[in-house]
């Protein structure tokens, strides 16, 4: 079963800064728009829909990102997703983007709690909506992200 999914998109000018290189916010919309695809192409629900059908949806508590190596316009990069820690309540995405050649420009960890629309509280997960997410759940090795993001700049070095 596959655990960790891809995209490949190419960088717009539009998403630039006047030197060429991607703006930092957008290297968060390129990855939260790849994990929107992820989620649909393999869990089998959209976020809207999911909410519309249980009242419930996934809200962000905390986002780190490190930029390891900049991203020029007109390239072309793949966004990796995967799903690093569960808990009933509580999710932990890690996104990276990286070129052709596996060189990683960015490391971004997406921490959500799992959020009544109703009641506007944090809630447990339905044990089928748990189950299903620990079953992507790929266990990486670090447990702080100072730590991923040191062993990926090490990584970046050998190659």
């Amino acid at each position: 079963m596959e655990k960790e999914f891809s995209s490949t998109v190419k960088i717009r000018f539009a998403d630039c800064d006047p030197i060429g290189h991607l703006n930092n916010v957008k290297y968060l919309e390129y990855m939260l728009n790849a994990r929107e695809d992820h989620v649909e192409e393999n869990y089998g629900f959209t976020y809207e829909q999911y909410t519309r059908e249980t009242g419930c949806t996934w809200v962000t508590i905390q986002n780190e990102i490190a930029y390891l190596k900049e991203v020029r316009y007109n390239s072309t990069v793949e966004i990796t997703s995967k799903t690093i820690f569960v808990d009933d309540i509580t999710a932990v995405v890690e996104l990276l983007m990286k070129d052709e050649n596996g060189v990683v420009h960015a490391v971004f960890w997406l921490t959500v709690i799992y959020f009544n629309m109703k009641t506007r509280r944090a809630e447990k997960m339905p044990d089928a909506t748990l189950e299903k997410f620990s079953q992507f759940l790929v266990e990486i090795g670090h447990r702080t992200f100072k730590e991923r993001v040191a062993y990926l700049r090490l990584q970046n070095k050998s190659k």
